[in-house]
């Protein structure tokens, strides 16, 4: 099966949207900073009100950087299924307070990221990468850090968009309520993607050891 949809920008982690919003002009250290703010607070927030007050912060700051809701729910379509799974298992195990900290604190983090790749141009992107990984080199590649970013921005569309393909054609055999008719396939094709770009990066002779 092709996956058409798949090929092409998906949301959020789709190609970056052209602007001259305030989130758009803002320093690319700027946006990683926030971006990594919203995520450690995820694990370091205990009160799932301040995990809701931090979604809601970065709600307001997709609407600011004129993305549109329509984008939005776009990206976090096959997300929402896992997040409704997860805080039905977290509710189970621990409690409702916690499973709300935890799938907030994620969807805030996924929003957050998904901004950064829609407001910053993929070049600029990848150089503040290969220059936040300077420090490090002694133990990695920055290029090659940078390499791994730019195959997982183009992973996620891709998985995403798979997926989409899968449920639709279930759908159209009276399948979409199978999960062996969705999940298996949409798997499938991602192990085939990630077998591609494993085989594309050993050709070029990347990914060998020194």
């Amino acid at each position: 099966m092709t996956t058409g949809r798949a090929t092409r920008g998906f949301g959020l982690f789709g190609s970056p949207v052209p602007g001259h919003s305030l989130v758009h002009r803002a320093p690319l250290w700027v946006k990683f900073g926030f971006v990594l703010l919203v995520g450690v607070s995820t694990f370091v927030v205990r009160d799932w009100r301040v995990s809701a007050a931090v979604c809601g912060v970065v709600l307001l700051v997709h609407l600011a950087s004129g993305l549109g809701l329509r984008r939005l729910m776009r990206s976090l379509a096959p997300l929402l299924p896992i997040l409704v799974v997860l805080t039905g298992f977290q509710w189970w195990s621990h409690d409702l307070p916690f499973a709300a900290r935890l799938v907030l604190g994620i969807l805030a983090a996924y929003v957050a990221a998904g901004i950064l790749t829609a407001t910053t141009p993929v070049d600029q992107l990848l150089d503040g990468i290969v220059w936040a990984a300077r420090p490090a080199r002694r133990w990695v590649d920055p290029e090659t850090v940078a390499l791994t970013i730019s195959i997982m921005l183009r992973s996620i569309p891709w998985i995403a968009g798979a997926f989409g393909d899968v449920r639709e054609s279930a759908k159209a055999r009276g399948l979409e309520r199978s999960p062996r008719a969705v999940i298996l396939p949409a798997v499938i094709h991602t192990v085939a993607y990630a077998r591609r770009t494993g085989d594309a990066l050993a050709a070029r002779g990347l990914g060998d050891p020194r």
